[in-house]
């Protein structure tokens, strides 16, 4: 297992909240949204942020 150094942590942890924070967002103005197409495209953009985020919390464990 490679270790991180205190530099990669924390910037590994600013990564995982931005894409958290763009994930809750997303949903917000999915949630929002009336055309089926730009809603589709909120959803499709939040679970892309959420997605991103389990992979960058999988190099914590």
């Amino acid at each position: 297992m490679v270790q991180l150094n205190q530099l990669e942590l924390q910037n590994l942890r600013h990564l995982i909240d931005s894409h958290e924070t763009a994930y809750q967002k997303l949903n917000t103005y999915a949630q929002q949204a009336t055309d089926p197409q730009i809603k589709r495209m909120f959803e499709q953009s939040a679970q892309d942020a959420k997605n991103t985020k389990q992979k960058l919390m999988s190099f914590l464990s």
